[in-house]
């Protein structure tokens, strides 16, 4: 199902940037922003005209004055492993991807009952390009261009939950970790990661969203006093300075001890743990050396590491690692005590690096 996006919407603001709160000081009486929101996240609807239980004179003003409908699907890319990749444009003609992971099919009892639902992870971005500019990320090549609106972030998960059937009431994982630098775009991140977490709308609760930065200290710290209770995972992918600076460029002005020192002082729920993104590059990173300063630079810390095999795409000079270098990486950590797993690739029949799908679409390639 395709949203649609005219040229009168381009003027209109998106109803989705509004939190349930500001909704109701500008909807009166104020029960009727719960109607709306049961409308827009509940049933998935598409214009204020569906919304039959408004009065007319209200479905007009909203018609008038927001958009429902701030992205547009351009293509969607199907994966035999049931990853689902998704390019949306944006009003100004932007484009941005998001992705729907099936992390666990649905499971039934020998009866035919349902054992377990399947669990689905949404991997969502936050900027239209990225000002990081790391040297193995496809999203780097194309600039920055701009930070995306709290709404502009809920609607990726809001599409991709009405294009696969997904009920209200089942709960998905959200990260944010698809393009852009999230705490770079603090502001409309973190009002996002409420909307979501509002009960009469998505209900996703903040402990099922992840914030996954390159790792800005001080906005690590910021966020940490918000005390959203969302988790963080920092993507770190090398264990000195030097390396991590010829990869992550944004290490001259958040170097890796600022990084600890920072998470150090973020608060974690009790039974979470601090993640660390490592992404595994043959011969550059994936040597048991490597994985002994790891140990070194998070003694002390609740981790959990995540070695993820580098993603190849064309033109890079990067390489995916064999499988036998990341088992013998990660047996190395878990038998001294770090918790460590290796994340099962997805997609790799499409476009599974991040910015690939945006990339073709602007080389006119899909």
């Amino acid at each position: 199902m395709y949203s649609i996006i005219n040229k009168r919407d381009v003027m209109k603001k998106t109803i989705q940037d509004l939190t349930k709160e500001e909704l109701a000081q500008s909807v009166k009486p104020a029960f009727r922003a719960k109607q709306i929101y049961h409308w827009i996240y509940h049933k998935y609807a598409t214009s204020f005209d569906e919304m039959k239980n408004l009065p007319k004179e209200l479905r007009e003003k909203l018609n008038e004055t927001y958009t429902v409908s701030p992205l547009k699907q351009l293509t969607v890319q199907n994966s035999k492993d049931g990853s689902r990749k998704y390019l949306y444009e944006l009003h100004d003609g932007h484009t941005v991807e998001a992705v729907l992971l099936l992390m666990r099919d649905t499971e039934y009892h020998e009866d035919g009952s349902v054992k377990h639902q399947e669990r689905y992870t949404v991997c969502i971005s936050s900027q239209v390009g990225c000002k990081v500019g790391c040297a193995f990320c496809l999203t780097a090549k194309g600039g920055f261009m701009r930070n995306l609106t709290a709404g502009e972030i809920v609607e990726q998960v809001r599409l991709i939950k009405k294009d696969n059937n997904i009920a209200a009431n089942r709960r998905v994982n959200l990260v944010y970790m698809g393009m852009g630098e999230p705490l770079d775009n603090l502001e409309s991140v973190t009002k996002s990661v409420k909307i979501f977490a509002d009960k009469e709308g998505m209900a996703i609760a903040t402990h099922r969203q992840t914030i996954s930065t390159s790792g800005l200290s001080s906005k690590i710290e910021r966020l940490g006093k918000m005390e959203l209770g969302i988790n963080l995972a920092i993507s770190l992918h090398a264990v000195d300075d030097a390396l991590r600076q010829t990869l992550m460029p944004i290490n001259k002005a958040y170097n890796i001890a600022s990084i600890i020192t920072a998470v150090k002082n973020f608060p974690v729920n009790d039974r979470k743990r601090v993640m660390f993104e490592y992404l595994v590059i043959k011969d550059v990173n994936d040597d048991i050396g490597a994985a002994k300063k790891l140990l070194s630079l998070l003694d002390g810390i609740k981790a959990k590491v995540n070695l993820i095999y580098f993603n190849p795409y064309g033109g890079t000079e990067f390489r995916r690692p064999s499988e036998a270098d990341m088992h013998k990486f990660q047996e190395y950590l878990t038998k001294r005590g770090l918790h460590c797993t290796i994340r099962e690739s997805k997609g790799l029949d499409i476009s599974a690096a991040c910015g690939q799908l945006r990339e073709q679409e602007l080389e006119g390639e899909v």
